[in-house]
């Protein structure tokens, strides 16, 4: 009998020791990175009291098993027992604990803490800071309306590692050109919109996981705890260039915070002030080209050669084939003509640059980019790939353009 009580210990210490094992071996490498929001912690802490319920009851439930496997051995009870459920008082009670157990574990113990953390993350008013997020394919653009200020963010993983060309970084598909930057301690509403399909705000470090749906307007708020840098991504499939966008977000003490606002809106005051100068050809070429694989090379490609059926060429002479939806709103632009893409009216170029063209994955970039970065890149257009036109365009002639388009 000692034998056999021993054995089912060796055997339950042995199963405890390999889930126990397997524990730490999770939290090293598999578990929730650490919580900097109140948010994250909730659902941190939800998740190790479930862990720890499931791990007690995992260790009772497998040591009933082994008990039975051991004490009803056919060779010491050798007559199968004849009863079909409960009749004595003793049984109905190890028939009910066990259901009472769960429902005071699911309603009570797991359930208050579930219903704490909605509650927390519902609570979307208050907010110190206003951000707008909106998701575009495959970037986001910030907003500060407080503040005046807004910028792409953009993947800005170099090409040779993307395409195997180079070793990887440890932040491969996870660096951006102009991270979010949010102020520590204070509540900070993000406000979140979508220009073409769905997309979703996925930051782990901040508990949090939004859909951002085309059409509505979506919020969650964050409070963060200690500065540094927390990346996430994008949750939802949202098209071909879907793992290229990455959310960072820097966070900074208020202090800091401020002193960055200052520079931002410094470097926005220099943009406009760009905007009235001549630029040299030179000029806008080298600020197209990093303008065109900031924004437009994860769907027209690097090359300029697009992706057949979807995005049309920029490089001239090829012929773009595609539905007929597709190409009748390309030609009622005055785009599309024998694989001649950008060689069309400039007028059109502009127009299609700053407002896109409704129905198709071209976005409009006139709130996204300044007038600089707009001029640059159609100069580039024009002037790359193969495309002869020699045209220069000015970042006053997109002054120009919105202002008509206001009026």
């Amino acid at each position: 009998m000692r034998a056999k009580i021993r054995l089912q210990i060796v055997l339950a210490g042995t199963a405890m020791g390999a889930f126990v094992t397997n524990t730490v071996r999770a939290k090293a490498f598999y578990n929730f990175p650490t919580p900097v929001t109140p948010v994250a912690e909730d659902t941190l802490f939800i998740h190790d009291l479930f862990l720890a319920i499931i791990t007690v009851l995992f260790i009772i439930a497998l040591g009933v098993l082994l008990y039975s496997v051991v004490r009803h051995r056919r060779s010491r009870n050798p007559e199968p027992a004849t009863f079909t459920g409960p009749r004595t008082r003793r049984q109905w009670m190890w028939s009910a604990v066990p259901v009472l157990v769960m429902i005071v574990i699911d309603y009570i113990v797991l359930g208050i803490p579930s219903v704490e953390a909605i509650m927390t993350l519902s609570n979307k008013g208050h907010d110190r800071l206003v951000v707008v997020a909106t998701a575009s394919q495959w970037k986001w653009h910030y907003a500060y309306p407080r503040y005046g200020i807004g910028f792409n963010s953009v993947l800005s993983t170099p090409r040779d590692e993307i395409y195997g060309n180079a070793p990887k970084d440890k932040h491969f598909l996870l660096e951006v050109n102009h991270p979010l930057v949010l102020p520590t301690g204070e509540k900070v509403g993000i406000v979140l919109k979508s220009t073409d399909v769905i997309h979703g705000f996925w930051v782990p470090a901040f508990g949090i996981k939004q859909d951002v749906i085309p059409g509505y307007l979506r919020k969650t708020w964050v409070k963060i705890d200690r500065p540094g840098t927390y990346r996430g991504q994008c949750s939802e499939l949202c098209g071909v260039g879907h793992s290229f966008m990455p959310i960072v977000v820097v966070a900074k003490t208020p202090a800091a915070f401020h002193e960055w606002v200052v520079a931002e809106q410094a470097r926005e005051a220099g943009a406009r002030a760009a905007a009235t100068q001549t630029w040299s050809r030179q000029r806008l070429m080298t600020r197209g080209k990093v303008v065109f694989d900031r924004n437009c090379a994860v769907c027209h490609q690097a090359s300029g050669l697009g992706i057949p059926g979807t995005f049309p060429p920029i490089a001239t002479g090829h012929p773009f084939s595609a539905s007929k939806a597709l190409l009748d709103k390309l030609s009622a632009r005055g785009f599309y003509k024998d694989g001649r893409i950008v060689e069309g009216p400039l007028s059109n170029h502009i127009d299609i640059v700053l407002h896109g063209i409704p129905g198709t994955p071209m976005p409009a970039f006139g709130k996204q980019l300044n007038a600089s970065d707009i001029a640059s890149v159609i100069t580039y257009e024009r002037n790359a790939f193969g495309n002869r036109t020699g045209q220069v365009v000015q970042p006053s002639r997109i002054v120009a353009a919105r202002r008509a388009k206001a009026n």
